[in-house]
């Protein structure tokens, strides 16, 4: 029997961060759970291309877009079940023991992780936990927070749309159960230390909150990169 999960990973000039993200993921080879890794690039400059390449990903390329990328990663794997996860995300030291707990009996529920940042004091802390708590309450996890689901149950679901900016809520509003898996999901605090905690936090909210009042994700994207 085939192992059930395909990794597929979004990547624009990702060299930096991709080996510390597949590092992380090498457990699962050997405990049988990954079955293939897809890297769905965007058009890298540096060698992201030769990273994957070298640990023997299947390599798919076209235009940037973040949730155009994760689509044509998901029609090209073959696994039972989807693991996503970004470039700058590294799982947390035995996470392939709970998510084969997960895989065993969860119920074939969708499940993320808990978000951690690579950062430590008080602000990192906070809006990890408010990120946290949003998935909890309102099953909306971002991407940062991976995502593990079943291939026909995303498919039912539509899969990601291909649009900029919020594709993992548009998909994540479309799946039904979503429950946290007990990983950390540590993932680079580099963009926060850059633009301000407090501030990148409350944009990330606002973007959110227009995006629930029917703003176009080009539109949000348009001003997410200003």
């Amino acid at each position: 029997m085939p192992a059930p999960i395909s990794i597929v990973i979004p990547t624009l000039n990702s060299e930096a961060e991709l080996p510390g993200c597949l590092e992380a993921l090498m457990e699962g080879l050997a405990s049988g759970l990954i079955r293939e890794l897809v890297i769905s690039d965007g058009g890298s400059q540096d060698h992201t291309a030769t990273i994957a390449e070298e640990v023997g990903a299947e390599l798919l390329s076209g235009a940037p877009s973040r949730g155009g990328q994760l689509r044509r990663g998901c029609e090209a794997a073959q696994g039972d079940w989807l693991l996503m996860l970004h470039a700058d995300t590294r799982l947390s030291a035995g996470w392939s023991d709970e998510v084969s707990r997960h895989l065993e009996q969860g119920e074939g529920r969708p499940g993320y992780f808990r978000l951690a940042f690579r950062a430590r004091g008080l602000r990192p802390a906070l809006v990890a936990g408010w990120a946290n708590l949003r998935a909890r309450l309102f099953g909306l996890p971002y991407g940062d927070q991976g995502l593990l689901v079943r291939r026909s149950d995303y498919q039912a679901a539509g899969g990601y749309p291909d649009q900029p900016l919020m594709e993992d809520v548009a998909l994540a509003l479309r799946l039904k159960g979503l429950v946290e898996i007990p990983v950390r999901a540590q993932t680079s605090a580099a963009r926060y230390e850059r633009d301000g905690w407090l501030r990148r936090g409350a944009r990330n909210l606002w973007t959110l909150t227009r995006y629930a009042l029917g703003v176009s994700p080009e539109r949000l994207a348009r001003a997410y990169r200003k």
